[in-house]
């Protein structure tokens, strides 16, 4: 029976447990994407910490795909270095790193990616702050072979594998959800058609890192939100890059506009029952695809991830916002310390940390300000 703590080798990279630092944005980055020291020093706490695989902060392969200041930049050979000490110091502290590659598309910030921003279709939704030009089919191999690019850059500064990021309303979601892809040719209309560049994509990448390479995803099973992408479709797409060869799919759901449905930034997670809330649609993952299924969505408590990997069968459980307040969660709870994760949900660890040079705990930082 499978256990929080097994190892687990994914295509010859070793894991040493089900848990998973899951992507989030850390802004500790110069503004054209340059790891800095900072970041490097954060993701060898992590991997000091015992958390099994790392997920990079979401990296932009073009610069138009780009949203948040202090962002990741995976498209240029300038950074070869920098990335390369980042890797090393990860795997010197006991880790593996995957690195996650996104172009926010509709979603980018104008400031942030250059000016006019482009999606697959020039409509305005409530998570764009613009309104975008449609992509051409030019631009779109443009796009494809940047994530290829990305990719074989990631193979060559050392990472263990690559995560593209096909979720919570970026760009590649934006082709998967009928909501913002309202194309007439083939990359739009039905399913087949709308999930074509991600496909394609994926493809790319594969054919730039090789077959004994892994190549995951993160993607919405669905939008939450009417008008877009429902589980049906997602269960669809799941299986076709099952059937493809990827090697692992993390699950999760919704985007900026779902509103109370709004996985990925949902708080008051301050019950058991709370957490987990991506588990109904992993589940109908695990029963579609043949490669090993990752759930993110809240989880805090030790007792609710054994229960998922152990009793419903889920390969790895990953986490955000936990490991911000506490890189060392997963050792802690290895040496028997298995009491919940002390993150509150608060959600103030994103825009106070992004005035203050990186992502960070505002509720630790107050509770140690009123200790002294």
């Amino acid at each position: 029976m499978a256990a929080i703590f097994d190892e687990i080798v994914i295509k010859g990279m070793r894991i040493r447990n089900r848990l998973v630092r899951s992507a989030t944005w850390e802004g500790m980055c110069d503004p054209d994407g340059r790891p800095t020291e900072k970041l490097i020093t954060l993701y060898s706490k992590l991997a000091l910490g015992g958390i099994g695989l790392m997920t990079t902060g979401y990296a932009f392969v073009t610069p138009e795909g780009k949203q948040l200041a202090g962002k990741l930049g995976i498209n240029t050979d300038a950074f070869k270095g920098d990335y390369k000490r980042l890797v090393n110091t990860v795997h010197d502290s006991g880790g593996a790193i995957a690195i996650q590659l996104v172009h926010a598309g509709g979603q980018a910030i104008p400031d942030n990616a250059g000016g006019e921003l482009v999606a697959p279709s020039a409509v305005m939704v409530a998570h764009y702050q613009a309104k975008p030009k449609e992509l051409s089919l030019k631009q779109i191999l443009e796009i494809i072979n940047a994530f290829g690019e990305g990719a074989y850059r990631a193979r060559e500064y050392g990472f263990d594998a690559v995560q593209l990021h096909a979720a919570h309303g970026y760009l590649l979601n934006q082709f998967l959800s009928p909501h913002t892809n309202l194309r007439k040719d083939e990359y739009g209309g039905d399913i087949e058609n709308r999930s074509r560049f991600v496909m394609e994509v994926y493809k790319k990448v594969r054919t730039k890192v090789g077959d004994d390479f892994p190549v995951m995803i993160k993607m919405n099973c669905a939008d939450n939100m009417d008008g877009g992408l429902q589980i049906d479709d997602g269960l669809y797409v799941a299986k076709r890059l099952s059937d493809a060869g990827i090697d692992a799919i993390e699950v999760s759901s919704g985007n900026s506009a779902s509103g109370i449905k709004n996985g990925p930034l949902r708080m008051r997670v301050n019950r058991p029952e709370k957490e987990g809330w991506n588990m109904p649609y992993a589940l109908k993952v695990k029963a579609s695809v043949n490669c090993p299924v990752m759930v993110v969505g809240g989880f805090r408590s030790y007792e609710v991830c054994e229960k998922a990997v152990k009793d419903d069968g889920i390969d790895y459980i990953t986490m955000s916002r936990p490991l911000i307040r506490e890189p060392d969660l997963a050792s802690r709870w290895k040496r028997g310390d298995t009491t919940k994760a002390r993150c509150i949900s608060c959600n103030r660890c994103f825009k106070p940390g992004a005035e203050e040079g990186g992502i960070y705990c505002v509720a630790e930082k107050d509770e140690r300000d009123k200790q002294h």
